[in-house]
């Protein structure tokens, strides 16, 4: 399930992600993306990962059509996890697509919210 949460950076997508990721998760995600597209924007994401537990098919195939239209849309990525296999899957990010990315545990929360920030 995918929360997103309200932030003050006008290009920054800020979400809980828990258990999996749905097709509708993925739906909740790609207007966001491309109201901030439509302004000149690159789009920086922030994802805290709380008892992820990856994808469900549909959920997998949707997300990889939306990275695949938008992937030079996107800027900074920080993932904030609590498992070992998160970061490799940041790592496996960094290396598809342009964008910056890194890996934070849930202790380092702060840290990634001021790296996101640019503060």
């Amino acid at each position: 399930m995918i929360r997103i949460k309200n932030v003050e950076k006008s290009n920054l997508i800020y979400a809980s992600i828990s258990g999996k990721i749905t097709k509708e998760d993925v739906e909740k995600i790609h207007p966001l993306i491309h109201n901030i597209v439509k302004n000149g924007n690159k789009v920086d994401f922030f994802f805290e990962l709380v008892n992820f537990k990856g994808y469900d098919l549909k959920g997998l195939w949707e997300d990889l059509k939306v990275d695949t239209a938008h992937i030079s849309d996107y800027g900074k990525m920080a993932f904030v996890g609590e498992k070992e296999w998160q970061q490799w899957a940041a790592k496996a990010t960094d290396f598809f697509t342009s964008s910056e990315v890194k890996y934070f545990d849930l202790n380092e929360k702060e840290e990634a919210k001021r790296w996101i920030l640019n503060q």
